[in-house]
């Protein structure tokens, strides 16, 4: 197993505007009227990272195996219990309880061979696998 370890930090001042440093800064931040609106809000964040990804693999394994994709386009929508979130009840959950793709592949390819070359990139797809199944998140305070 070749393990790498990838490496993001954030900063929060006042408010909720969250500075992100990682290979390219970015702000994560909540709508007004409680945040600044400065850019999209972590559940958009995360949500956002999963279609990333399928895109992102799909053209490695296009490449890998000089299959003819000339674009992928992903849909998704994530159900989330906002009164969990805020507090308001102690039932449920706090994460997305359905998230749903649709995704698009434009290439001279069956609609079989794509639901393989789909599947091939579910598989792959690192983000879709820790949305899947359980990873061990370990969280510690260090001052």
């Amino acid at each position: 197993m070749a393990l790498s370890t990838l490496k993001v930090g954030a900063k929060m001042d006042k408010g909720f505007r969250t500075e992100i440093q990682c290979s390219h800064n970015f702000v994560v931040d909540q709508p007004k009227p409680v945040g600044t609106d400065e850019g999209p809000n972590p559940m958009e964040i995360y949500l956002s990272s999963i279609p990333a990804c399928i895109c992102a693999i799909g053209r490695i394994i296009a490449n890998q195996q000089r299959l003819p994709v000339r674009g992928i386009s992903v849909q998704l929508e994530g159900d989330i219990d906002k009164d969990f979130l805020l507090g308001k009840t102690e039932e449920g959950r706090a994460g997305f309880v359905e998230i749903r793709t649709f995704v698009e592949i434009d290439a001279d390819m069956t609609t079989e061979e794509k639901r393989a070359y789909l599947h091939a990139i579910e598989k792959r797809c690192p983000i879709a696998d820790n949305t899947a199944f359980t990873t061990n998140l370990k969280t510690e305070l260090i001052g």
